[in-house]
C-alpha cells in the first residue's frame, strides 16, 4: 500500500482561513470498475494514517474487500499525512495551524474523488471514530452522491461528555512545561503525552474490559503495565500539535454547523437520504448508543445497531467484534 498526495492548492476553510498549498494524503485499494459504481470511501480516524485504516477496516476476507470494491482511504487534516501542523510551513505550522472542520475534510475528499477519478457515485462511506463523523458529513453535504453510510463508533455531533474527555487531553499537553505554546522544537512535551495516554486508557476501553482483566490478553499483568506498553508508545510517536489540531476538529464536530443547515442539527440529520446503519459499541464512552438512537430516529429509514462488545470504543479492533461489524456492512452493501 502506497500513500499518495492530491494537491488541493490554496484551500479555503469553512471558518474563513485559506490554507496555502494544501495537500490531501490518501491511498486506494482494488480497481475502479468501468461503471464507477463500486466506490467505498473509508476516511481515517484520530491519529490514523491511511495504511492504518486500510489494515484494520479492509481485507480480502472482510466486508470491505479490494477484490470487489474500489476503496479510497483519505487522511483528514491534522493526521500527519494530509496538511497538518507538523508538515505545514510557517506561518500556518505548529500551533498556528488553522481550524479544519469535518466539512472541510469532506470538501477536500470530494475534490479528490471527482477531479482525480471522475467519481459521481459512492456506494458506501464508512469508518471508525473521526472517520465515522466524516461519513455523516458526506451524506449531508452530498446526498445525490452517497448511497449508504455506516458510521462505526462515531457521532454526527460531539456530545458534552465527550468534550470533557477532549478538554482533559488538551490540558495534559498544554500544562507540560515543554509545551511552549506549541513551539517546542526538538524537545516535545513527553510528560504531557504520557498523561495524554493515561487519560485515553480510561476512555478507549470500557469498565467491563478492565473489570474482567481483558488487558491480560495483551501480555500485560497490570493496568500500569498495560498503559506503559500499549498506550504510551502509541501517543509518544505522535506530534503534539497534530493531536491538538485533530482534537479541535473532533471537539467542534456538529453536522448542523454548515450554512446549508444554519446550525439546525435535526435538519441536517433529516437531510440524509443515504441508507444508514449506525454501529456503536454498547460500552463506548465517547459515542454512547443513546446518541446513535437519537440520530437514527431523525435520519429517514436509519437503524442503530449496538455492537455487543466489552472493548468500548476500540471494538473494531477486536476480531470477534469485527465479525459483527462486517455482517452489518455486508448486509448494507447487499441492498444498495
Amino acid at each position: 500500500m502506497t500513500t499518495q498526495i492530491f494537491a488541493l492548492g490554496d484551500f479555503p476553510l469553512q471558518k474563513g482561513t485559506v490554507l496555502p498549498s494544501a495537500k490531501l494524503g490518501y491511498l486506494t485499494l482494488g480497481e475502479l470498475n468501468s461503471a464507477k459504481d463500486n466506490v467505498v470511501v473509508c476516511p481515517t480516524w484520530f491519529t490514523g494514517r491511511p495504511e492504518d485504516t486500510a489494515m484494520w477496516m479492509t481485507g480480502t476476507d472482510r466486508a470491505l474487500t479490494p477484490d470487489k470494491y474500489f476503496i479510497v482511504v483519505p487522511n483528514h487534516f491534522g493526521a500527519a499525512v494530509s496538511s497538518s501542523p507538523s508538515n505545514t510551513p510557517a506561518p500556518f505550522g505548529k500551533s498556528l495551524f488553522p481550524w479544519a472542520t469535518v466539512y472541510d475534510n469532506v470538501a477536500a475528499q470530494h475534490r479528490l474523488l471527482t477531479e482525480q477519478f471522475g467519481i459521481e457515485e459512492i456506494r458506501l462511506v464508512t469508518s471508525w471514530s473521526m472517520g465515522a463523523c466524516q461519513s455523516y458529513a458526506w451524506a449531508a453535504l452530498h446526498p445525490e452522491m452517497v448511497r449508504a453510510i455506516a458510521p462505526i463508533s462515531g457521532s454526527a455531533r460531539t456530545g458534552r461528555f465527550n468534550k470533557v474527555f477532549l478538554h482533559a487531553l488538551r490540558r495534559a499537553l498544554t500544562t507540560d512545561p515543554d509545551w511552549n505554546d506549541g513551539f517546542y522544537g526538538e524537545k516535545p512535551p513527553v510528560r504531557g503525552l504520557r498523561t495524554f495516554a493515561s487519560i485515553y486508557a480510561g476512555w478507549g476501553f470500557s469498565e467491563p474490559f478492565y473489570r474482567e482483566e481483558e488487558f491480560r490478553a495483551f501480555g500485560t499483568r497490570s493496568i500500569e503495565e498495560f498503559i506503559e506498553i500499549f498506550w504510551e508508545p502509541f501517543f509518544l510517536k505522535c506530534d503534539a500539535n497534530d493531536l491538538m489540531a485533530q482534537i479541535r476538529t473532533w471537539y467542534h464536530n456538529d453536522l448542523g454547523d454548515h450554512p446549508r443547515f444554519g446550525g439546525d442539527f435535526d435538519a441536517a440529520l433529516a437531510s440524509i437520504t443515504a441508507r444508514t446503519l449506525i454501529m456503536n459499541s454498547a460500552t463506548d464512552s465517547y459515542f454512547p448508543p443513546v446518541d446513535s438512537d437519537y440520530e437514527a430516529a431523525r435520519i429517514p429509514g436509519a437503524e442503530a445497531r449496538p455492537i455487543p462488545s466489552t472493548w468500548g470504543h476500540l471494538a473494531p479492533f477486536n476480531p470477534e467484534d469485527q465479525k459483527f461489524i462486517d455482517a452489518g456492512l455486508r448486509e448494507l452493501l447487499g441492498t444498495v
